[in-house]
């Protein structure tokens, strides 16, 4: 199985250190693992699994990630949609086990599997596989708008602390984003770690499908980066009312915001937030 951080010798280099005369020394450093996962989807019978995504991640919960990017992409709808996910050792040696193999529940359609329809991700873009504009957008079926949640501000503001503090594999690195599952009382029920901001929400996302907790209804997603358009869509898909970011919202995941009816906070750092869309459900 892949490791999540890795060592490796580095030449460190401290300008403030002349005074001792020693400027450089060479020692052991931890890095973030960012390794190829396939997604391989379809019916039950050999052969059925095709290729469907590839996406650069670090591994760890790699069941949870390809159940959440399927259900972020719209493609499944539900625990019920699945009748198996497993890892698969694929055809590197040594093996990395980078292949997760979904079996498709009876009844449920297989993705298309053309070249126009297959992703690619990066560990910085969540739609760089799409092939136009009108299939960035999946729209959700759960009714975000109508979710009664609010959220004492007090509340909001302790979460990034607490966010942190689960953080391990950034303690080691410095080098992976994080995303927290809370409770309306500000409760952490699942934190997961990637190099990619995408991958740790489907696997925040892919874990509640497992658990068969959606819709997430009532609760807040916390991610250590910026909101950007994918990571709103995917809150919405996973129908959670209130989405938080320590950094900036992008125009788009505003407006995604606006349409979904979540609320979308931004620069969440020390007692001070920005709050893009539906602010009644931020108490003071």
């Amino acid at each position: 199985m892949g490791r999540a951080t890795d060592r490796r010798g580095v030449l460190r280099i401290d300008l403030d250190a002349a005074a001792t005369g020693r400027t450089s020394v060479r020692r052991q450093d931890s890095l973030a693992v960012e390794e190829p996962l396939e997604i391989r989807v379809g019916a039950a019978g050999p052969g059925r699994r095709r290729p469907l995504a590839v996406t650069m991640r670090t591994p760890g919960d790699d069941l949870d990630l390809a159940i959440g990017f399927l259900l972020t992409e719209g493609l499944i709808r539900s625990a019920d949609d699945v009748h198996t996910a497993q890892l698969c050792a694929g055809t590197e040696t040594p093996n990395t086990y980078n292949v997760v193999d979904v079996v498709l529940a009876p009844g449920v359609p297989e993705p298309a599997t053309d070249a126009a329809r297959n992703f690619y991700t990066t560990s910085s873009c969540g739609v760089c596989g799409k092939a136009s504009i009108d299939a960035v957008r999946t729209r959700s079926v759960f009714a975000v708008g109508d979710d009664p949640l609010t959220v004492p501000a007090a509340v909001l503001t302790a979460l990034p602390d607490r966010l942190r503090a689960a953080q391990r594999g950034f303690d080691r690195t410095g080098g992976l984003h994080a995303a927290g599952l809370f409770t309306a009382d500000g409760d952490l029920l699942v934190l997961r770690e990637d190099v990619g901001r995408h991958n740790a929400v489907d696997k925040v996302v892919g874990w509640a499908v497992r658990e068969r907790r959606l819709p997430l209804a009532g609760h807040v997603l916390l991610v250590s980066g910026r909101a950007s358009f994918e990571l709103t869509q995917k809150a919405w898909m996973a129908g959670v009312p209130l989405l938080a970011a320590v950094s900036a919202p992008s125009t788009l995941a505003a407006e995604l915001a606006e349409e979904a009816g979540l609320t979308l906070v931004g620069f969440l750092r020390g007692n001070t937030m920005n709050v893009y869309a539906r602010p009644e459900r931020i108490t003071t």
